[in-house]
């Protein structure tokens, strides 16, 4: 048999049918709803691990790169130097519409970028610590960007309301049928390159 006939739920669910303008449109309404996303990174000993992180802004229409200010003395930042092949997730429990962007992670300390991207309320993630060098600011040597630059994404979402979501799981388990209370869509790797590209412009 094949993965459609067996996963009869993610098949019925695929929606190909889309633009690539159209998916972003809706991958950007989960993120903006979900606002905080799971960032997970690769360590040396195998193991996965994952932190919740909250997408720097601005945050435009044809973006699909995600950008991160962290610390760059936490483990995050040795993880990525070892893999820097990461995955962020965001849910919009609301809705039950999830994101996961595949993609490779790039640090920076652009002074520049990191400029664009601050708020005085991130400085609350770094504290001063009275050295005159460690001041939690914008200048702070340990802040650094992550940029997550997708290679693939895929998300869920929603076209149902949970009262219309039960009355589906019902139905089709009397009738055996697999519910689809939502679409699964994909964001390809052409379709990011070819939108980083008019990005970038």
């Amino acid at each position: 048999m094949s993965s459609s006939t067996l996963d009869p739920y993610t098949a019925n669910a695929e929606n190909t049918s889309l633009s690539a303008q159209e998916k972003i449109a809706g991958l950007h309404e989960i993120v903006k709803a979900a606002r905080t996303g799971m960032l997970t990174t690769h360590a040396t000993d195998g193991f996965l691990h994952s932190r919740a992180m909250i997408p720097a802004s601005p945050f435009d229409d044809t973006q699909l790169s995600l950008v991160f200010i962290a610390n760059n003395a936490t483990g995050k930042f040795d993880e990525i130097k070892n893999d820097s092949h990461v995955n962020v997730s965001f849910c919009d429990t609301n809705k039950t519409s999830w994101a996961s962007y595949s993609g490779i992670a790039k640090v920076s300390q652009d002074k520049q970028l990191i400029h664009k991207h601050w708020h005085s309320s991130m400085s609350a993630y770094f504290g001063d610590l009275k050295d005159g060098v460690h001041h939690g600011s914008a200048d702070d040597p340990r802040v650094s960007v992550i940029e997550v630059v997708p290679q693939e994404i895929r998300y869920w979402v929603a076209t149902k309301g949970s009262i219309a979501r039960a009355a589906d799981a019902a139905i089709s388990k009397v009738t055996g049928n697999a519910s689809a209370p939502g679409e699964m869509r994909t964001i390809t790797q052409a379709e990011i390159q070819l939108t980083q590209k008019l990005h970038t412009k």
